[in-house]
Order: C-alpha cells, then sequence, then structure tokens
C-alpha cells in the first residue's frame, strides 16, 4: 500500500494519472488536521469524480478499509456511492460526483416519515451484511466515565447532577451488549447526499464494521426538530430497536462532542453552548418519554 507523499493538489493529480484519470483539474477540499492520524481528505476531479485520498498510514489504513468495504457491500446494499476507481498503489478511492445536499441543509423542508423510510431502507440492509474478515467498529464517543470527570464544569450548576445521572443511565443500558452487526459507523447528515427529498448517496464507510446497530441512529435525535426523524427511522426499520439504547449512544456522542470541541476552543457545530446542548438532551428524553 503506498499513500500519497502530501495532501496537495498536484500529489493527488500525479497519482490519478497513475489509475488512468490525468488531466482533470483538482480542486481539494480544505484538511485542517495536524495530527497525523487524520492525513486524508477528497477532492472534486473535473466536476465528475470525488476522489479520496491518505498521506499518512493510519489515515491509510482507513481509506483501504472503506475501499475494501465498498467492494464486499455492492450490489446488496442500496445508496451506495458509484465507484468510478479504486487502488492501494497508488491509495486512492474515486467515486461519481452525486449531486445534493447533506442532510443537515434540508432536513427542516422534507418529509421526514419518508427520509426515515429510506435511512432504514439503508440500514436494514447494511446490517443484515454478514461475511468473514470484518472488524469491530471504531467507536468515536468518549466514555461515560471522562464525561463525567470532564463535562460537568462545562454546564450550568443547576444541570450537572443530571449530567452524572445520565451517564450512569448509559452504562447501565449499555452494560449488556446488543446483537452486533455490521454498522456505518459514522451515520450523520453531513454523509448522506440528498436531493429534495430523495436519498442518493451515503459516504464515508471508513469505520464500518460490528456494533449494536443502535448506534448507527446515535445523531439522529439531533437532526432535524425534535425527535421526528429518529422515531421515524425506527418506525419503518425491519427490526426492532431498543429506544433507550439509541438514546445512551446518542448521551456519550453528544456530550462528547460538545466536551472536545470546548476543551479546544472549537465553537459547537451549531454556535451554541453546552448548557444549550444539555437542555437539548433533557428535551429529547421528556419527548421520548425515557425516565433517567
Amino acid at each position: 500500500m503506498r499513500w500519497l507523499r502530501d495532501g496537495s493538489a498536484g500529489a493527488v493529480a500525479e497519482a490519478l494519472a497513475e489509475v488512468g484519470l490525468g488531466g482533470y483539474p483538482v480542486v481539494v477540499r480544505e484538511s485542517v488536521e495536524n495530527d497525523p492520524t487524520w492525513w486524508s481528505a477528497s477532492a472534486v476531479v473535473g466536476e465528475q469524480y470525488v476522489v479520496k485520498f491518505a498521506w499518512s498510514e493510519p489515515a491509510a489504513l482507513r481509506l483501504a478499509h472503506e475501499i475494501d468495504m465498498l467492494a464486499r457491500l455492492r450490489p446488496t446494499v442500496p445508496y451506495l456511492p458509484e465507484v468510478v476507481a479504486s487502488s492501494t498503489d497508488p491509495l486512492l478511492l474515486v467515486t461519481a460526483l452525486v449531486p445534493g445536499e447533506s442532510l443537515f441543509e434540508i432536513v427542516d423542508s422534507i418529509d421526514r416519515d419518508d427520509a426515515g423510510r429510506q435511512l432504514a431502507e439503508f440500514m436494514g440492509e447494511l446490517h443484515g451484511q454478514v461475511g468473514p474478515g470484518l472488524p469491530a467498529a471504531s467507536l468515536q464517543p468518549a466514555a461515560t466515565d471522562v464525561l463525567r470527570e470532564q463535562f460537568p464544569k462545562w454546564a450550568r450548576p443547576d444541570q450537572r447532577a443530571d449530567v452524572v445521572r445520565w451517564c450512569d443511565w448509559t452504562d447501565d443500558v449499555l452494560a449488556t451488549p446488543g446483537p452486533q452487526v455490521l454498522v456505518h459507523g459514522d451515520l450523520h447528515g453531513g454523509n448522506q447526499v440528498w436531493d429534495g427529498g430523495a436519498l442518493r448517496a451515503v459516504v464515508d464507510f471508513e469505520t464500518a464494521g460490528f456494533a449494536d446497530a443502535e448506534y448507527d441512529l446515535r445523531t439522529f435525535p439531533g437532526t432535524g426538530p425534535g425527535v421526528e426523524l429518529l422515531t421515524a427511522t425506527m418506525r419503518h426499520y425491519p427490526r426492532e430497536l431498543s429506544i433507550e439504547r439509541v438514546m445512551a449512544w446518542h448521551l456519550r456522542t453528544a456530550l462528547a462532542d460538545a466536551l472536545w470541541r470546548s476543551e479546544a476552543g472549537v465553537p459547537l457545530p451549531d454556535h451554541r453552548t453546552p448548557p444549550g446542548w444539555v437542555d437539548d438532551l433533557a428535551d429529547r428524553f421528556a419527548a421520548l418519554g425515557i425516565e433517567t
């Protein structure tokens, strides 16, 4: 496996030429990570393709995993991007450019029941896949012991006991692993391409592997107004899901995101505050009728 020398447009163009896609203009999407673990990016090629590439070993291993996953999952799983070319020497994944917008951009304007139906169709097929050699998913949310120790200073005094109680509840809910299925692993709205109310593609399978089915719904409670997208997706999903497990993973995800951004001085995605996110979590628990 040979990854790129750097993340420049020139290095990408050289690698594309080696796989028969030379001569196209390359527009690299900015990557600002300083940690070599995340030295990967994507670029638009000739306004026709998207190329993913890496210029460090850790990032290259994740991209190689994604290349393998897409090869395994076609043609049985719907809504996958069309692979135009893939290579490990040089390491590249080229897919057809899919016109559309992220779910984050259009979720307020679409029929959330229909959106949930399409997402449930994707997950139902993905979660039913089996095969040898598939790893456990790379689980991202911070552990609850970290959240108990570090998050309360970012919450209001009146919220701190709730945060600790929620962490205890999450530990209880997730104490026993659920049935393990093949999950996408990072199924947030930015990894979905929509055209109006139609799901066109789900991208970024770098962390796919075996985990709870509910892990793939961990960002849904915070996507769009209320919890409608989550409840619609669960209603259309072909197998039974635990709303408690979804919210346990959601709690870890939301608080972990708010924690690392606050510690690093990075604005939260909606430019609000950690206390505002804690209030949102309380509202979501109440809307779903969950007592912690």
